[in-house]
């Protein structure tokens, strides 16, 4: 793995880390809520000839633990890191909540990005697919263990719950995200802040209609890469955010589900060639 340059931003707020030497590339991970380590495949996929940054949002070391947990905030805080950085524009990678994220940094500060790349996001049209995302992760979990991954996500939607409740739910969930439980991800040491995931999961909600109508005035390149066996449907997800943006386009990933750079190798770095030109 390429050396590693520790950074701080928005006044020591939140941490992170910048390797490599070439095209910026800024990650957005997903969650909300949860660490960010697990980006590092993101990271090694996307590979040479490119000088890519992650941060802790926050709610997590390295970042403060403290909100506000709102879509401004999190906008904001993308920002000063690009600031810390010294990047005056960059291209953004989100996933999954990242990529919704993304979706707002686009409408709200497109100047400081060169183009964005999605991949397998919660969408940023209607419901962004979340309903049908909760209700295939439900079908897809054995029922032994669906009842006690369900109340501990409906505690910590309602702000309540522990960290360790939080994680518990996400590893029950953990095989429902990949298009074939006979080859699943080995479950990552994550960690979790229930405030930030309660708050900015309702933030979400609450900006998807205003976010939905900005959509049409992103000037900027965009793309998405979504996997065909994702439990976030493509076309609810990642379709309808792409249709509601001039000039963006998908790539479903046959055999790919929520992590497609996990059962599609390469998939994200060709997409990221295809975006930059």
């Amino acid at each position: 793995m390429t050396p590693r340059t520790q950074f701080a931003a928005a006044g020591g707020a939140l941490g992170g880390w910048v390797a490599g030497d070439g095209l910026p590339v800024l990650l957005l991970h997903g969650g909300p809520g949860l660490s960010y380590e697990y980006l590092d495949g993101v990271a090694d996929e996307i590979g040479p000839g490119h000088r890519v940054a992650a941060y802790q949002q926050r709610g997590l070391e390295p970042s403060t633990a403290e909100g506000p947990f709102d879509i401004a905030t999190a906008v904001a805080d993308a920002v000063a890191v690009l600031d810390a950085l010294g990047w005056e524009r960059a291209w953004v990678v989100g996933h999954s909540w990242g990529g919704h994220l993304l979706a707002h940094l686009l409408t709200a500060a497109p100047w400081r990005l060169h183009g964005g790349l999605a991949i397998d996001p919660l969408g940023a049209v209607g419901d962004g697919g979340m309903a049908a995302f909760e209700a295939e992760m439900l079908a897809r979990t054995p029922e032994g263990d669906r009842g006690r991954a369900q109340a501990l996500d409906e505690r910590a939607m309602r702000g309540e719950g522990t960290p360790e409740d939080t994680v518990e739910s996400m590893r029950l969930f953990w095989p429902a995200y990949f298009a074939s439980p006979d080859r699943v991800m080995p479950f990552p040491a994550i960690r979790a802040s229930v405030e930030a995931y309660a708050g900015l999961v309702e933030a979400a909600q609450a900006s998807m209609p205003e976010l939905a109508r900005a959509l049409a005035g992103v000037g900027v390149p965009f793309g998405c890469v979504a996997g065909a066996r994702s439990p976030i449907p493509y076309e609810q997800g990642a379709g309808a955010t792409v249709r509601a943006i001039p000039g963006a386009w998908l790539e479903v990933v046959d055999g790919a589900g929520h992590f497609p750079w996990f059962e599609r190798p390469r998939c994200i770095r060709d997409a990221l060639r295809r975006l930059a030109g």
